[in-house]
């Protein structure tokens, strides 16, 4: 009579067991070479000026991290806002695993060293008060979307909202 509980036991666990293995790879699939966004500045610290010699629009940027267990190039993709502003990462940039890159308004030094890509436009993207901004990879698929309100998103006020992902 114990041969029985112990198998049925140890069946109920081999089960177990296997409806873990078979959850990782379906959790694995939908991350793999997965880009989101992390976060977004809106609204760059001090009064908005999108003058590119002493302009503050290089202080709003949009984090995106790679949540795969690859590297991913992001030439290619592009980030959009619900009116279509859009950018397009033109030139190779490369994120590790768990990599970031921040890409940031006005003009600069694009570096991977330091997870920085630079528009080369001063003019703002994102909305101060609400915005959606996309994210879509090089087949047109898209591959993050998140929206924002200023007073519903931004619990801190301080013009950064951190997605959680």
């Amino acid at each position: 009579m114990r041969k029985r509980p112990v198998v049925a036991a140890a069946a109920v666990v081999a089960a177990g067991a296997l409806s873990v293995l078979a959850a990782a790879p379906a959790q694995a699939a939908e991350y793999h070479s997965a880009l989101k966004i992390r976060g977004v500045q809106y609204d760059a610290p001090g009064p908005d000026s999108n003058r590119c010699s002493s302009g503050n629009s290089a202080q709003e940027y949009l984090t995106i991290k790679n949540y795969s267990s690859g590297t991913v190039n992001l030439k290619g993709y592009v980030v959009k806002d619900a009116t279509g502003n859009r950018f397009t990462f033109t030139a190779s940039h490369y994120l590790q695993p768990g990599d970031y890159v921040k890409l940031r308004g006005g003009h600069g030094t694009d570096s991977d060293k330091y997870n920085v890509v630079y528009r080369d436009n001063c003019n703002f993207l994102w909305n101060n008060d609400r915005d959606t901004i996309y994210l879509y990879k090089p087949s047109g698929s898209r591959s993050d979307v998140h929206s924002y309100t200023k007073r519903g998103s931004d619990s801190d006020g301080d013009g950064y909202i951190r997605f959680h992902s």
